[in-house]
């Protein structure tokens, strides 16, 4: 039986945490932010939120935003209140 990449991938992430823990992957999460704020600014991050934020606009439109939204608008009361539109 041939594994695909992404099951390797699952197995190899399951390994990882069942030996260090949960909290391994916000170590090194935080560890990574903090040398790509080291190397690329405070601000790195917000410029390349803006840019994706423009691409997705690009790509579906300014109504989108409010679209996307509504939905979870939605999805959120029907959780919360158990009400149905």
């Amino acid at each position: 039986m041939v594994m695909t990449t992404e099951e390797a991938g699952r197995r190899g992430g399951l390994a990882v945490k069942k030996k260090y823990g949960p909290s391994f992957y916000s170590e090194i999460g935080r560890k990574g932010g903090q040398v790509t704020k080291k190397n690329y600014g405070a601000d790195f991050y917000s410029k390349i939120g803006e840019r994706g934020g423009d691409a997705v606009k690009r790509l579906h439109g300014p109504t989108f935003y409010s679209e996307i939204g509504r939905r979870g608008g939605r999805n959120r009361a029907r959780k919360q209140m158990k009400f149905e539109f």
